[in-house]
């Protein structure tokens, strides 16, 4: 076994000299701390070494601290004409971002509300968490929901439109106060300055969030379950190694299971086994 020493001895009193000459810099010391402040003995020295040492560590730990509490404000643009893009957020939450659009949101939720804000059109899915609201700001409105699906419009041609796929969405205008519960199969329009609650009446209202989809620098594992949430007989599935990779993806609502696992594997140089209970595992070669 090798035995290790330490060889470099610590001075004190240069160290001692060193802290003085700080304080003296920094304005600490008085001009009568300056005339009669003395060298302490060897153990007031070390002491006083460790006392700031100790400082120090707590000041690092609390500004971290306070660091890691502050979130880190994340934004989403979809440009114009361009495919849906499809991003899961840290709860969970699949959001379908239509052209043209923008979601701000934290990094990581860590208040009572999971709030983000949004500025064109955009179907969401929201993972269910009673005690952690989701909100949603527009220009015009708020909307609260638990966990449902529901697309939002809040553009410059549509000023406010909500349709709820799933679940139940409340809403409230900023201008007025104005509060509406729409329901799965509703639909709640800006009319005239008030909230209008009608039947959604477009059979495929939500379908054309998925007719082409893009993911960029998405995580595989958050890819293949928003294409296993399109149904089918087949799972896509991966492994905990590839869990975390991230891919930039584009595909159309006639891709199967089948041809979309093919063109991951295709694309990243991984392979596809068939499972028992129709799986397709995504794996290393």
């Amino acid at each position: 076994m090798t035995n290790y020493s330490l060889h470099n001895e610590i001075n004190t009193d240069r160290a001692w000299q060193q802290l003085y000459t700080r304080l003296e810099q920094d304005g600490l010391l008085t001009a009568s701390h300056k005339r009669t402040v003395r060298f302490p003995s060897a153990h007031l020295r070390w002491a006083a070494a460790i006392l700031v040492l100790c400082i120090g560590v707590a000041t690092f730990t609390i500004l971290n601290k306070q660091d890691a509490a502050v979130d880190t404000l994340m934004s989403l643009q979809n440009e114009k004409g361009a495919v849906t893009l499809v991003a899961t957020l840290e709860d969970g939450s699949i959001v379908y971002l239509a052209d043209d659009t923008r979601l701000d949101y934290p990094e990581y939720f860590q208040s009572d509300k999971r709030e983000v804000s949004l500025r064109g059109q955009a179907l969401f899915d929201v993972t269910s968490r009673h005690e952690h609201p989701f909100v949603i700001e527009t220009e015009l409105a708020l909307i609260e929901v638990i966990g449902t699906a529901f697309d939002v419009q809040s553009t410059d041609r549509i000023p406010f439109e909500l349709s709820v796929q799933r679940g139940e969405v409340k809403v409230a205008l900023k201008q007025n106060g104005q509060t509406l519960h729409v329901k799965n199969g509703e639909t709640a329009r800006l009319v005239l300055g008030s909230l209008k609650l009608e039947p959604t009446t477009d059979p495929v209202h939500f379908s054309h969030y998925t007719e082409r989809i893009r993911f960029k620098g998405e995580k595989l594992t958050n890819i293949l379950r928003v294409i296993n949430n399109r149904g089918g007989n087949l799972s896509l599935q991966t492994t905990p190694v590839l869990e975390n990779r991230e891919i930039t993806v584009t595909f159309a609502d006639n891709d199967t299971p089948e041809s979309i696992a093919e063109l991951i594997c295709t694309a990243f140089h991984l392979k596809c086994n068939k499972q028992a209970n129709d799986i397709l595992l995504i794996s290393e070669p």
